[in-house]
Formats: C-alpha cells, structure tokens, sequence
C-alpha cells in the first residue's frame, strides 16, 4: 500500500494505491490524515470501527473518507493505522489513531469533506488498485 498528495487549487487531493481496492482505501486514507499532519506522528493507539455501503466503489470511497472525517471531527482524534475489508460494495474497517495534541501533531489543516472532484477508483495498468478524491480543507 502506498498513498499521495496531490495539488488541487485551494483543496487537496488524495491517492491510495495497493494490491486491491482495500488497500487503495487505506492508502487513501493516510494521505487523509498526511492532508492534515504527518502520520507518523500519530500513534496508533485506539480503535473506531467503521462500515458504510454505497451502490458503487467510487461513492463507497466518499463515504469511506467522509465517516473518517466525522469520526475525526467527532472524537477529535487523528488516525494512522487503517485495516480495511471490502465485499462488493460494503466495506468493515477499523481505523487506529490518538486524541489530537495540537503542540505535537501540529495539524496544518482541517478536512471537511471528501468530494467528488477527480474522484477515481478502479485498476491500473500495472494491476493494482488507485482510490483518489480531493478533500476540501
């Protein structure tokens, strides 16, 4: 799994890549949290579970990014650690991550929702999977 910023004007775009879908999904979801600080200073602390369904892959991608950010909004937590299943388009996941401390994390954004700007989910040539939106901070 493998995951990446990309510039879009005033927003932020995210990418996951990997071996399926669900790793693209939680590739995406670490350029997420690296959209608001580095992950790696985010200990891997507490589980949330999440599970959300949608008609297709692309949208389930939008709910999959959106719940994170409630649950980041909700619990003011930052996540780092992501284990994601998909079957069909249903998907179970439990993100880990930590209370926000501001002094260490020094987050540089807030994200308020995933959107459908250069949202992508689907095979690449190589095989792989991407899964890619731009996030409004």
């Amino acid at each position: 799994m493998s995951w990446a910023l990309f510039a879009h004007q005033a927003d932020v775009g995210v990418r996951g890549l990997g071996a399926s879908a669900a790793e693209a999904f939680a590739g995406a979801a670490t350029a997420l949290t690296a959209a608001i600080c580095d992950p790696a200073t985010v200990a891997p602390r507490v589980p949330v579970a999440i599970a959300c369904e949608a008609p297709e892959l692309e949208l389930l991608l939008l709910d999959w990014l959106n719940a994170l950010i409630y649950e980041m909004a909700v619990r003011r937590m930052l996540f780092s650690r992501f284990e994601v299943s998909i079957e069909g388009t249903r998907l179970t996941a439990t993100a880990w991550g930590e209370p926000v401390e501001a002094a260490r994390h020094q987050p540089a954004a807030e994200a308020k929702g995933a959107s459908f700007c250069e949202l992508k989910v689907g095979r690449t040539p190589d095989g792989g999977w991407l899964a890619q939106c731009v996030v409004d901070v």
